[in-house]
């Protein structure tokens, strides 16, 4: 199980995105228009730069559902490696299961 913190964290930029989101987006539109002039595109650099480092959705982390481990995550079932494995030992996940041969 991962720590509190770390998935308290991880809540709070999940939070953080979805806030800026929206001025991110106009921003990054503003850099990229080929009609911008050097002052905007500028200005609109600046502005980036000044929004919180946890706005930016690069710095999420994927984690699991049910443990909060970050590593051997299948982003497909939404859990981490070991606990995939529990649950289709378990039978709880549809049209999964052990590979004999």
């Amino acid at each position: 199980m991962a720590k509190k913190s770390m998935i308290a964290r991880e809540a709070k930029r999940q939070k953080m995105v979805l806030r800026f989101a929206a001025k991110r987006a106009e921003l990054k539109r503003v850099i990229a228009a080929p009609a911008s002039s050097d002052d905007e595109r500028r200005a609109a650099m600046d502005k980036l730069k000044k929004l919180p480092r946890d706005s930016s959705p690069v710095r999420q982390r994927s984690r699991c559902a049910l443990t909060g481990r970050s590593r051997g995550y299948y982003r497909k079932f939404g859990l981490s490696r070991t606990k995939l494995r529990e649950q289709t030992m378990e039978g709880n996940i549809p049209g999964l299961r052990k590979a004999s041969w």
